[in-house]
């Protein structure tokens, strides 16, 4: 796991290598005084234009906006040294590049964006604009220009996962997954492994709704779920339409993104969360010293979390950190009862479910 994590790192590495070297100052130039003497003098400093493209609005008080708060965070460190620009509800796929090459092609120097699905588009923009930097959020392509990011999502994923099981007494446990890519399906397992050791009779259901934000098909999604027996409900969606569904019926609710208890207050019990603003201000330095690290937590726990559970995550919380705990063990059982690499788990080509996962990882 941390050979793939730290491959990404090293594209990181190089393509902000690429931002510093657009950060400059220019070059010199002279001014004459009354005298005739040559003065040096500074060019002025043209700000450092950035962009951020995102797949979905930032109001959707998920995904989005976790990635908004980071550019908030940049505008008021960073202030008119930096101008940016925020692009919202870009959809993945080929028109994406366009919209990639024409902020390039506006003179931004450094354009992130924040979906899988923005991969190939913009590995193309990225070769027809070398001189600028691309970075893009949970992929997997890099090149001399372009880089990715992303955390370990799947320690906060199995830390949930541990809070899931200790609520749920049917053992029936929903989940609502947006697409069956690398990212999605290791949450899934994560979620799945922490649900089992804390109640290792405990099964995770997956419907697949091939969105990021669509509220009324995520709901739907959902209480099928809650209609076939789950009394907790997961989530890989930027909406927080299936802990909506939860509450209506007085289920558990584990979100994702972002602190949403006040959606359903009751269904409640936590989330992995995002702050993307330590990564967009401090990668930079970050990556030079050799000190770089994800940014990805719990949210506030609900009241229905008992002091038992919380002690229980802690105690592995601190695991994870000092490197005494792995979430996947190697080798690893999949749904099928057999015995796979656990590397394999961070591979678009081998995708497969843990035991205990009900569905398919193919969608």
């Amino acid at each position: 796991m941390k050979m793939k994590r730290w491959g990404s790192i090293a594209a990181l590495m190089m393509a902000l290598a690429l931002v510093l070297a657009a950060c400059g100052g220019g070059d010199d130039t002279t001014a004459t005084t009354e005298e005739d003497t040559p003065v040096a003098t500074e060019a002025p400093v043209e700000p450092l234009k950035v962009a951020f493209v995102f797949v979905g609005p930032v109001a959707d008080q998920g995904w989005n906006f976790a990635h908004g708060q980071g550019t908030e965070a940049v505008k008021a460190e960073f202030g008119d040294a930096v101008a940016i620009t925020v692009l919202e509800d870009i959809p993945e796929g080929s028109d994406s590049q366009r919209v990639f090459e024409d902020l390039a092609a506006d003179g931004n120097k450094l354009i992130f964006g924040n979906s899988f699905g923005y991969g190939e588009p913009m590995l193309a923009a990225a070769e027809n604009f070398p001189d600028t930097v691309f970075m893009q959020a949970t992929g997997f392509l890099t090149s001399e220009n372009m880089g990715q990011y992303f955390g370990a999502a799947e320690e906060a994923r199995y830390l949930t996962g541990l809070a899931a099981g200790a609520a749920t007494e049917s053992n029936q446990i929903g989940y609502v997954a947006a697409f069956p890519i690398a990212e999605v399906v290791r949450g899934i397992n994560a979620f799945t492994l922490g649900v089992r050791e804390v109640n290792p009779d405990a099964t995770v259901e997956v419907v697949w709704t091939s969105t990021w934000f669509d509220p009324p098909k995520e709901s739907t999604a959902a209480k099928t779920l809650l209609n076939k027996g789950a009394d907790v409900i997961a989530m890989h969606q930027d909406s927080p339409a299936p802990g909506q569904a939860a509450e209506e019926v007085g289920a558990f609710w584990v979100g994702y993104n972002t602190d949403r208890i006040d959606f359903a207050p009751n269904a409640w019990l936590t989330a992995p969360v995002w702050d993307w603003a330590p990564f967009y201000l401090l990668t930079v330095q970050q990556v030079i010293d050799g000190t770089w690290v994800s940014e990805v937590g719990l949210a506030p726990y609900g009241p229905s979390v008992s002091d038992e559970t919380k002690a229980l995550i802690e105690e592995r919380t601190a695991a994870i950190i000092d490197g005494s705990f792995e979430v996947f063990p190697d080798p690893i059982v999949n749904q099928d009862g057999e015995e796979v690499p656990a590397w394999s788990n961070f591979s678009e080509d081998e995708k497969f479910f843990v035991e205990g996962v009900i569905g398919s990882p193919t969608g």
